[in-house]
């Protein structure tokens, strides 16, 4: 028992030096701590921010690395990780490829931020755990309410003068990493770099905000309509998204997805067949629905 806690102690230890070697904004550029023990991982619970937003704590249980060299052992583990896909909204689910987003894989993302909060909901609803780096608007009351649980969920809202570094120690140990560039371009050196440990990692790795070349996948949404208004009066209750998916080796997909209320929380409703746009808009059916329940 004791073994094992100090352990986790160790690999905590380890996690909060990392972050404290990233600069604070404004700061000179701090050199980056070695990594001990690259063939372990940590899985972190749950980060608190500080008054400034940078992460202070984190809670890390140890997995274990698999059987074998460690080398070997660890493109094995990457492999493996990789045939999995994290989970989505179910009404997403099939517009995208792998019916979820790839593990160890970077998704470029633009346009609405509700459906993010959905994501963030679906991972650390179904046992998972993300973070948001660089997004302070983002609104946590809206993933909770589609079923988020904030306490396995990490919030960075000011990552301080180097962002992508701040990503890379958390895709150390999380599922989900959702990265705002704040209207940056990343140069194709670094995105190489981030995309490499995302997949040495198993971790999936969604920017928005800017500009990313050579993402495994782009989904873009827009609004297309809200719901529940009439001439002057009545309240909001639909948020209609056009969502759109490009993969590398696929066809682009797209579809009609709704933010609808139900039972005390939000939940998102496919509302038409999905369609390659090479061969024309979705033919008119009647709504089907599927509804995102992560409890």
């Amino acid at each position: 028992m004791d073994s094992a806690e100090d352990a986790k102690q160790a690999q905590l230890a380890e996690l909060r030096r990392r972050m404290a070697a990233i600069p604070a904004r404004g700061a000179g550029a701090a050199a980056r701590m070695p990594v001990r023990g690259e063939s372990s991982q940590l899985a972190v619970g749950f980060s608190a921010p500080a008054g400034n937003g940078r992460l202070v704590a984190a809670v890390a249980t140890p997995v274990a690395a698999p059987a074998g060299g460690g080398g070997e052992g660890a493109r094995r583990l990457a492999e493996q990780v990789r045939r999995e896909a994290l989970p989505v909204p179910s009404a997403l689910e099939s517009l995208l490829p792998e019916g979820g987003l790839a593990k160890g894989s970077v998704v470029a993302y633009t346009g609405a931020s509700s459906l993010l909060s959905g994501l963030l909901a679906a991972v650390t609803g179904s046992g998972g755990h993300a973070a948001v780096v660089g997004l302070p608007r983002l609104g946590l009351l809206a993933a909770a309410e589609m079923g988020a649980r904030l306490d396995r969920l990490a919030v960075v809202t000011d990552p301080g003068s180097d962002p992508l570094e701040v990503a890379s120690v958390l895709l150390d140990g999380l599922d989900l990493v959702v990265l705002g560039l704040n209207g940056a371009s990343v140069p194709i050196s670094r995105t190489r770099v981030l995309a490499a440990r995302a997949r040495s990692k198993g971790s999936t790795l969604v920017v928005t905000g800017g500009s990313w070349a050579g993402p495994a996948l782009r989904i873009d949404t827009h609004v297309a309509g809200y719901g529940g208004l009439g001439r002057g009066c009545g309240r909001l209750r639909t948020v209609r998204l056009n969502v759109s998916v490009h993969g590398r080796s696929d066809r682009a997909r797209q579809g009609y997805l709704a933010l609808c209320p139900s039972n005390g929380r939000v939940e998102w409703v496919d509302t038409n067949p999905v369609s390659d746009t090479a061969s024309g808009a979705p033919d008119a059916a009647t709504p089907s629905v599927v509804r995102h329940a992560v409890s």
